[in-house]
């Protein structure tokens, strides 16, 4: 789908997802989607994980874990510098025992070459593992419950360090986290009884069904004159299965947002 804007007879400006499809003429049924309901579906959700104290504590657990496992390379590469300082000093030795060959010199410098770009290698990768506290990822956390979630920058954020990706189905959303196992099904019939699902019942708004086509998402960027902002690209999937097709909604890169 691509992001498009409209303004009513009332100069009210309204944004919709729209598949590329429909606005080619190419055969594709799906209605306009508001942008704003999908949007507010994914920041709600998110507001309640990080509002959830145990969910916290389970996210600073698992970073903790991922921050405190050994780095693979590094041991490497500091095998690699104890080696090369080895073969300086036999080479140091050999010259003050008088054994100089024409190619001494040349080795020598190659040896040291080697050396400063093991070094510079290894502050790089100690640098890239950072050893952070208990404290600080916490902190790190709980600076996102005071975002104001109408704030455009702040959603940014939200869905940028808190959601990989959002399945949309004809009948449920299914939004996957950042996180091992962090996924939410919200189903459009559960919807119909809350506030965030009055959508539902006007045009634009996805219709609940139990079954038939589903949703198609197609991908563009939205920098075009007279689109909404927007915060996902929308991609179009081939692969159909039986009964259902399922839309896959990914971040836009930092630079398009």
């Amino acid at each position: 789908m691509v992001g498009e804007s409209g303004t009513s007879r009332t100069k009210i400006v309204h944004r919709y997802y729209k598949c590329v499809s429909v606005k080619n003429h190419k055969g594709c049924d799906k209605k306009t989607v508001k942008k704003d309901w999908i949007e507010d579906l994914v920041i709600d959700s998110i507001r309640k994980l990080i509002m959830n104290d145990e969910t916290i504590e389970y996210l600073t657990d698992l970073a903790l874990e991922t921050f405190n496992k050994e780095s693979t390379v590094l041991p490497i590469l500091q095998k690699q510098y104890a080696q090369t300082l080895t073969a300086i000093n036999n080479l140091i030795t050999a010259m003050e025992k008088g054994i100089i060959t024409p190619t001494t010199k040349e080795r020598m410098e190659e040896l040291e070459a080697e050396k400063s770009e093991l070094s510079i290698k290894i502050m790089k990768e100690e640098m890239s593992q950072p050893k952070l506290s208990r404290e600080e990822i916490l902190y790190w956390f709980y600076k996102f419950r005071k975002l104001n979630p109408k704030k455009l920058d702040h959603r940014r954020s939200l869905i940028n360090n808190f959601v990989n990706s959002v399945f949309l189905f004809e009948d449920r959303m299914v939004i996957n986290f950042n996180f091992k196992d962090g996924t939410e099904t919200i189903t459009f019939a559960d919807l119909e009884k809350s506030a965030l699902g009055s959508d539902l019942k006007v045009s634009g708004a996805p219709i609940p069904r139990s079954f038939g086509r589903g949703i198609f998402l197609c991908g563009t960027n939205f920098s075009q004159p007279g689109c909404a902002e927007t915060f996902f690209v929308l991609k179009v999937s081939s692969r159909e299965h039986r009964t259902t097709r399922v839309g896959i909604l990914t971040k836009l890169p930092p630079s398009l947002l």
